[in-house]
């Protein structure tokens, strides 16, 4: 069922710094920022090659990734991303197994334009898990 690793997602509570601090002085590649209103956070993909990395800042205070920089004022691993072949088979297959789907448990686009789910933290050993439709 699981596929590869899509990104690493990083919360920041400064977009354009940590966006400067990738590219400058870490020579990276960049995409342009994407704001996705639905998720609540603005986000700039770091390409390194066999992944991404995937930088996220607060879209309003309402965003999820306001409260986590609530909790953690400097940033930090927010989650980890991971495709499927088929997301709904995924979900299902999850779901039965007892693992706990964030939200109503239907996909939402996400920054990549497919669909992706999020996996209650606390059913993977404190990491946040998003599955992705490759």
């Amino acid at each position: 069922m699981l596929g590869r690793l899509n990104h690493v997602a990083l919360a920041v509570p400064d977009l354009a710094a940590a966006t400067a601090a990738y590219r400058d002085t870490l020579g990276a590649q960049l995409s342009e920022p994407q704001a996705l209103p639905e998720h609540g956070v603005t986000v700039v993909f770091v390409d390194v090659g066999n992944t991404k990395i995937e930088l996220l800042e607060p879209l309003g205070d309402a965003s999820p990734i306001a409260a986590f920089l609530a909790r953690n004022p400097s940033g930090g691993m927010h989650h980890v991303c991971y495709e499927v072949d088929d997301i709904l088979a995924a979900r299902d297959h999850l779901k039965a197994s007892g693992a706990r789907v964030l939200g109503d448990g239907n996909p939402k686009i996400g920054a990549h334009g497919k669909p992706v789910l999020f996996l209650h933290p606390k059913d993977f050993f404190g990491t946040l898990v998003e599955l992705e439709q490759a």
